[in-house]
């Protein structure tokens, strides 16, 4: 065989994971505003989630709140694992697919993590005002990046860092008006900081999964140790378990459908698509959407304050998705 064949069929084969590469990169380019759509649907959703939930305490607790919530998640999502996979697949898993306690542990780490910051988020409002449990809730891209960083080893270049800091001032200034400093609202302020940083360790973790196991068992295993976690804590403090009405009911049901599954759902999704830290940027339009929601259910007053905010966050997340650092890497 001579030098000119083996070249040619070099370069044939070198043909080959240049198309496969080219294939895969113009799917990616397609399929990404189809996910940008679905984490924004993904937040819409979960705006609802303040409403409903100060619907629902008219007759329970917020802890009573997350716990049904939780549990009508749970069957929902159980419901759906059971339907969705074929027995046959089903049992040659359980036979065959050795036990992953990586995963196992990091699954129950974001549950706890999950659950810890929704309970601190709710303990924080009876300590310290709305408007300073926001602000220190926006922190929580701010978090997500530094463990990203620390951990994970992932690099931001500067035009995500910019869109970072302008979107979390934007989410800060949503609850700048009414922001109350001294030393009686330490503790609460003290909480719902925790509450960002494991919302944070939340994102972070499920992103993390997202590449290993699919929407439905990470929803799952996160809600139904939830309610394992919640139930002793509600218990404990003699609150009421369950609504009295119907109404109260319907309000929790549709927490548990619109924001838990469906929201939640459709915000894990997108973990596979873009980086934590990006899902953590976008999703400070949920406040700015409630806001907007609670202006139109409510007739709540909007401030110059909101609309200031929801232009910072907008440029951020603008400048952050076209930066490099908003693509999960592979």
């Amino acid at each position: 065989m001579n030098k000119n064949s083996l070249l040619e069929r070099g370069s044939k084969h070198d043909e080959v994971p240049v198309a496969i590469n080219t294939l895969l990169i113009t799917a990616k380019l397609k399929s990404e505003p189809i996910a940008l759509v679905i984490l924004f649907i993904a937040i819409i959703a979960l705006a609802f989630s303040p409403i409903l939930t100060k619907l629902s305490q008219v007759e329970i607790s917020p802890s009573g709140t997350i716990f049904n919530r939780l549990w009508i998640s749970t069957i929902i999502m159980g419901l759906w694992q059971i339907t969705t996979t074929p027995k046959s697949e089903e049992t040659e898993l359980l036979v065959r697919s050795p036990v992953d306690y990586k995963q196992q542990g990091l699954l129950i780490l974001a549950s706890i993590a999950a659950t810890g910051s929704a309970l601190s988020w709710a303990f924080s409002l009876t300590q310290t005002s709305v408007a300073s449990s926001t602000v220190l809730r926006s922190l929580t891209p701010l978090f997500i990046s530094f463990g990203g960083w620390l951990i994970l080893k992932q690099r931001f270049d500067r035009k995500f860092l910019l869109g970072m800091i302008l979107a979390i001032v934007g989410g800060i200034t949503i609850g700048w008006d009414d922001w109350q400093l001294g030393t009686e609202y330490l503790i609460g302020d003290g909480i719902a900081l925790l509450s960002a940083a494991l919302h944070g360790v939340n994102l972070l973790t499920v992103g993390y999964l997202r590449d290993r196991t699919n929407t439905a068992k990470i929803l799952l295993w996160r809600c139904a140790i939830g309610t394992l976690i919640i139930l002793p804590v509600i218990l404990l403090r003699e609150e009421s378990l369950f609504p009295n009405s119907w109404q109260n009911w319907l309000t929790v049901i549709s927490l548990a459908v619109v924001c838990q599954t469906f929201g939640q759902g459709l915000l894990v999704y997108s973990l596979k698509q873009f980086s934590s830290s990006f899902v953590g940027i976008f999703a400070l339009l949920k406040p700015i959407l409630t806001a907007l929601l609670a202006w139109v259910i409510f007739a709540e007053s909007l401030s110059l304050a909101n609309g200031i905010a929801l232009i910072l966050v907008l440029i951020g997340i603008y400048l952050a998705k076209s930066s490099n650092s908003a693509e999960k890497a592979v």
